[in-house]
């Protein structure tokens, strides 16, 4: 494939992750975009990963509907040369289970479950945003009989990564928008090409409410949201950025950071503006891990990085205290959850808090709803 073809592909990818629309559509588009710079045998298998604490979601691999249970808990226990966590964890985001392996993967367990699929070589790369958070990963196959792949493929799937992620990103916030699922909840205002309100998801009004200006009840919209669809439509037109995305952060009446999202929807004929508003940094990992377990604001700290795969030296460097602290926090964190290692650590949270949200998802996807990150909601 020519560089021009690779670039083509690129900006494709870019220009479909900047559309709000649900997950399955957009891993189902991006697909065939993928498979034309980089071959593989049947389908990817996409996931989705909690920034926060870098556990999987969800999973969509056409054709399997449902992920094993066996293969599942090997992804965070097994001792093996390639994992998708080992991979979202490590410094360079990307890895094929030949390489990992030396070149012999016939003594990796991966391997074989692959092999039972089909699928002989594998490729795993990490979906984080520039600005580096991680909402995703991706996962390609190859049966036996075809080329490895090349420094070029990998490189094309690390230059769409970012776009991946951000796409990932505001595939979920969409989802949550349309279908609420907590009281802050992303809202969701779209515009017409006059910017008349064409419609809302339910939130919208408590969201505009708590920005400076505008007046909901009057139907004039804050400035905050005027300006964004400004900009958004410039960045529309700006053929040379295909996968720029209007961004705007906003401190509430209340003093709360809230993150606007514009995205120019091309759908139909006429030009439309998606906002998507969402509270700053709604991570749902401490507040479960605070009540679920009574960790301490310091050991919440400890285990986040824990589960992002961060050794003692690192917590220690990160959270400015000593090795011993670490250890002794590690200690009263083991104690108050149960475990005995790291690893036992992080694979109770998921299978306590994420397995039960990754299966949900399985459902949703079955029934065409919103896929939802974060972990379970148990309320």
């Amino acid at each position: 494939m020519s560089v021009d073809s690779v670039q083509r592909a690129t900006e494709k990818v870019a220009r479909l992750c900047t559309q709000p629309r649900d997950l399955v559509t957009l891993w189902n588009e991006v697909t065939e975009v993928v498979g034309s710079v980089v071959p593989f045998f049947q389908t990817p298998c996409w996931y989705t990963v909690d920034p926060a604490s870098l556990l999987m979601t969800s999973h969509f691999h056409v054709g399997l509907p449902e992920f094993s249970g066996e293969w599942l808990a090997a992804e965070y226990y097994e001792d093996d040369a390639q994992s998708v966590p080992d991979v979202i964890r490590s410094s360079t985001g990307i890895s094929t289970l030949h390489e990992a392996t030396d070149g012999d993967p016939s003594s990796s367990p991966r391997w074989r479950r692959n092999m039972s699929m089909g699928g002989d070589q594998e490729l795993i790369a990490r979906l984080r945003t520039r600005t580096g958070e991680v909402w995703g990963a991706l996962g390609l196959y190859r049966d036996a009989d075809k080329p490895m792949f090349t420094e070029l493929e990998k490189s094309f799937i690390a230059a769409v990564a970012p776009s991946l992620a951000d796409g990932a990103r505001r595939a979920l916030l969409f989802g949550q928008a349309a279908e609420p699922e907590y009281v802050d909840s992303p809202g969701l205002l779209v515009l017409n090409e006059n910017w008349d309100i064409e419609s809302v998801t339910p939130g919208v009004a408590h969201w505009l409410a708590e920005l400076p200006d505008g007046d909901w009840d009057r139907g004039e919209l804050p400035s905050a949201v005027t300006t964004l669809a400004g900009r958004t439509l410039r960045s529309a037109e700006d053929r040379s950025r295909p996968g720029d995305v209007a961004v705007s952060r906003i401190r509430s009446r209340s003093g709360r950071w809230l993150v606007l999202h514009g995205a120019c929807l091309t759908s139909t004929g006429q030009r439309r503006i998606a906002v998507i508003v969402e509270p700053a940094h709604p991570s749902r990992i401490n507040p479960l891990l605070m009540s679920a377990y009574g960790l301490t604001e310091r050991e919440k700290d400890v285990t986040r990085l824990v589960l992002q795969g961060a050794s003692t030296t690192q917590i220690s460097t990160d959270l400015v205290v000593s090795v011993h602290t670490v250890q002794q926090h590690l200690k009263s964190i083991f104690d108050k959850t149960g475990v005995r290692s790291r690893r036992d650590l992080v694979g109770k949270i998921f299978f306590n808090h994420y397995e039960p949200r990754f299966r949900d998802n399985e459902k949703r996807v079955l029934a065409n709803k919103a896929v939802r990150g974060g972990p379970w909601n148990a309320d």
